[in-house]
């Protein structure tokens, strides 16, 4: 095994994605939840279930029944604890399987106890408490059953899939309560299966006290910061190299406790860095899912142009601390997608945001259609190459197609070359589902206008660039113009190639501000008069820009202007 491959394994969650082989894990499942049927079966073929083969048969069939119940209850602790989103893939199988163990428990019953009569099995069902309480909890199992597959999550809608399968936290105690009942003399196994089963709903309330009830939730532990963002130190956990010129970095929370901020699919965190003397603020996506409360990463490609970026690289170190606010931007996607399809287009490390949009659609096993097209400059910067091949092997309903625009290779045999209209063709229904577009300036700008060349409306467009169009300030001569700041009564000289941010914080007027890329939104401000030109401004909703709302830190003069500050 590899350095790297032992640095996935360590990082947890991400390595343990790269590891596990989906379909193998789910077959190793089934397998082992079969094999005790199969011996129970093979050994009453043999006539070799002992003195009394009906007890022992209905003893082994229901305590399978609930070892099985308490194993699909597991799933979820037992993920958020390893970081192993794929064991999510097994719960349905460990489901299935706790309901046909538990049907074999009453069918037993019903052809030796039951006389294999209705009218007589009805009668003792309504007449002994062990019986009914037993009967009500493999009659809530037959809805779950019968929606196990794919098509009738499709058909159901995931969430309301899942508010039916909610029934899992009463079927489980109510069979360790008809075990209790049933039981006269020896009540240990009756009572270790409360306790567990107790112990596993109690494990999962106390995470749903815990969960993020809405996009304000941010709020809910932040440190008086006046956007209401949570500010603090996380901990450096890990450093892994993705690329040879991108890494990962797993950050924590300082005390070891869940992350003290919740984020959407797609939101970044801002960093507050000092650098040579000087403080700089830099935003950077969140690559990993929204469910993951321990951690969360930042996958960031070394610029040798960029400050902070080479100093992340460079300088940072595991066990470091980072001054963070958390969490920005409004390139989100929601945790309930109300589409049955969806297609993500990424360049090079835009890939980030659309990660952390996968892992979230993987996890809960969003039934839709998915679509990536991921364009690179050459095979070896494929970022997430081996996570991504993992997952397109187990979801069917993934579909990734790779382009390299330069340098293929030999080996490769996929595509090659930008995206264009006939790849995005290649998306079904392109023109009806979301699209969600991450990349450089250019090839954002690029790809939006073939997309609305194949009738895709602006509203169904969700697009974050990294870094700005040379071609929006690069055009602009050196013009001072006067920039008035209303409210502090102050009138200054100012450049078309400065922002009104710079200008603002030269002459002392405090005004707040973070990520100083137009995507945060913290230094909105009114335009009283005046233009100017602001080369990004996705912080801005569109009522915003018709109310004349400007961005400090992109706003250049093109004329005399006065703004309310």
């Amino acid at each position: 095994m590899t350095t790297t491959q032992l640095d996935y394994q360590r990082l947890g969650r991400r390595g343990s994605q790269r590891g596990i082989d989906v379909p193998f894990l789910k077959f190793l499942v089934f397998i082992n939840a079969l094999v005790p049927g199969a011996i129970l079966a093979f050994d009453a073929y043999r006539h070799d279930l002992g003195a009394d083969p009906v007890n022992y048969s209905l003893h082994t069939t229901g305590t399978l029944c609930l070892i099985l119940l308490c194993l699909t209850l597991l799933v979820t602790p037992l993920r958020r604890f390893t970081g192993i989103a794929q064991l999510f893939h097994v719960r349905r199988t460990l489901g299935v399987y706790a309901f046909v163990y538990g049907a074999s428990h009453f069918l037993i019953y019903f052809l030796t106890e039951g006389r294999s009569s209705v009218g007589y099995t009805l009668q003792q069902i309504l007449s002994i408490k062990y019986l009914f309480v037993g009967a009500l909890a493999l009659a809530l199992m037959v809805p779950l059953a019968a929606t196990s597959l794919n098509s009738m999550i499709r058909f159901l809608g995931a969430k309301r899939w899942k508010r039916l399968h909610w029934a899992v936290y009463l079927i489980a105690p109510l069979g360790a309560l008809h075990y209790i009942l049933l039981v006269k003399k020896d009540e240990r196994l009756p009572t270790a299966f409360s306790i567990v089963i107790g112990g596993l709903l109690l494990m999962r309330f106390v995470a749903w006290l815990d969960r993020p009830s809405a996009p304000v939730s941010t709020t809910a532990r932040s440190a008086s910061k006046p956007n209401g963002r949570w500010n603090g130190m996380l901990r450096v956990d890990r450093i892994v190299q993705e690329t040879p010129d991108v890494r990962t970095f797993r950050l924590s929370s300082v005390d070891g406790s869940p992350l003290p901020f919740f984020h959407q699919a797609g939101q970044h965190l801002t960093l507050k860095l000092k650098i040579g003397g000087r403080t700089i603020y830099r935003n950077y996506t969140i690559a990993s899912s929204p469910s993951l409360r321990e951690v969360c990463e930042l996958t960031i490609k070394r610029d040798e142009r960029g400050l902070a970026s080479r100093f992340l690289h460079d300088d940072l170190r595991e066990g470091q601390l980072l001054e963070i606010t958390a969490a920005g931007g409004s390139f989100t996607f929601p945790a309930a997608p109300d589409t049955q399809a969806i297609a993500l287009i990424a360049g090079g490390v835009g890939i980030t945001p659309l990660m952390s949009i996968l892992r979230h659609l993987i996890e809960t096993n969003w039934p839709g259609q998915i679509h990536l097209l991921n364009a690179n400059k050459t095979e070896t910067d494929i970022i997430f190459r081996k996570e991504l091949d993992a997952f397109a092997a187990g979801h069917p309903n993934l579909h990734i197609i790779h382009t390299l625009t330069r340098g293929a290779g030999e080996t490769w045999q996929g595509r090659t070359g930008r995206i264009d209209a006939e790849l995005l063709r290649s998306i079904p229904d392109l023109a009806e589902i979301p699209v969600y577009l991450c990349g450089p300036a250019e090839m954002i700008a690029g790809t939006q206008q073939l997309l609305r060349t194949l009738n895709v409306p602006e509203k169904n467009i969700h697009t974050e660039s990294f870094g700005t169009p040379a071609a929006a300030t690069g055009s602009l001569s050196e013009t001072v113009y006067q920039v008035e700041f209303a409210r502090s009564g102050i009138q200054v000289a100012g450049s078309s190639n400065r922002p009104l941010l710079e200008v603002a914080e030269e002459n002392a007027i405090p005004w707040d501000s973070e990520c100083r890329s137009g995507i945060c939104g913290t230094c909105k401000c009114r335009l009283l008069s005046g233009s100017v030109l602001m080369p990004t401004q996705e912080a801005l909703s569109e009522e915003e820009r018709a109310a004349g709302v400007i961005l400090l830190c992109q706003a250049r003069p093109l004329e005399d202007v006065s703004i309310d500050a």
